[in-house]
């Protein structure tokens, strides 16, 4: 991969032109299989994962603000036209979002979204990328801390590409999971909150969530986009940022062909 360092913004370029040795492995380490929760923190999961969406706790709502960043260069990356949202959750970020086309989201938990006043500007609701139909093209492809959670990651990029219209956008901001100052953060604020209150490692949380690093995920974008463009908030390096964001144009098509082939096939 190269990366070309563009002043002022602490931002990148990065491009993987070939099928190296490194991606291939990388790519072969794909899909990646959850470790499974302890039953004491499964019996709670699915309302302690709504409650941090939804910001109710004190160390969840301390975050806001900074993860607001992610949201922020979504938005402001935006141009308008159809747009196809990624794990959109409880649609928090379509108030960062003035929609003038067609919205779609995906979300495997209906149950996070069926209440948001927010829903009345999506048009359609998908639980799966797979379900999304084949003739749909959107000029934006986006997703808010996502992409380190999807098992098949590869395929999931590698369909975003086939759909997007020509000039179209991928636009992602993602934890910089794998990092130092990540690592810190969440471990002094969700992490220690999540101890106290039930007594259990947030890391067992963190390692059943995300699936992917940092890295891995712009290495991969950049395997299945020809324009890659990174930046991280509050510093340039990976491991003194908390978070990043991914903004890709020009998918290798035949590339995006072929792997989102082989993902519905497997």
């Amino acid at each position: 991969m190269r990366a070309e360092n563009l002043p002022h913004e602490g931002t990148y370029i990065c491009r993987e032109d070939g099928v190296t040795n490194s991606m291939q492995e990388l790519i072969q380490s794909y899909p990646r299989v959850r470790p499974e929760l302890p039953a004491s923190i499964a019996e709670h999961y699915d309302q302690e994962y709504h409650d941090q969406l939804s910001r109710k706790r004190l160390a969840w709502s301390a975050s806001k603000r900074v993860e607001e960043w992610m949201h922020r260069k979504v938005r402001d990356g935006s141009r308008g036209g159809a747009v196809l949202e990624l794990g959109a959750g409880p649609l928090n970020h379509l108030v960062f979002e003035e929609p003038d086309g067609a919205y779609d989201i995906v979300e495997p938990r209906d149950f996070l979204y069926r209440d948001s006043p927010e829903l009345s500007k999506v048009r359609d609701c998908y639980r799966d990328l797979a379900d999304v139909p084949a003739d749909r093209n959107y000029d934006r492809v986006i997703s808010v801390a996502v992409l380190e959670h999807i098992p098949d990651l590869p395929q999931c990029l590698a369909k975003c590409g086939t759909l997007l219209k020509s000039g179209g956008i991928l636009q992602a901001g993602i934890p910089e999971e794998g990092g130092f100052l990540w690592g810190a953060g969440w471990r002094m604020t969700t992490g220690l909150s999540f101890k106290l209150r039930t007594g259990c490692s947030y890391g067992l949380v963190m390692r059943h969530e995300h699936l992917s690093e940092a890295p891995e995920i712009e290495k991969l974008v950049g395997f299945f986009f020809e324009d890659v463009r990174v930046c991280r908030f509050p510093f340039a390096l990976h491991h003194l940022s908390l978070y990043g964001y991914i903004e890709a144009r020009r998918p290798r098509l035949e590339r995006c062909r072929e792997y989102a082939l082989l993902g519905s096939e497997a």
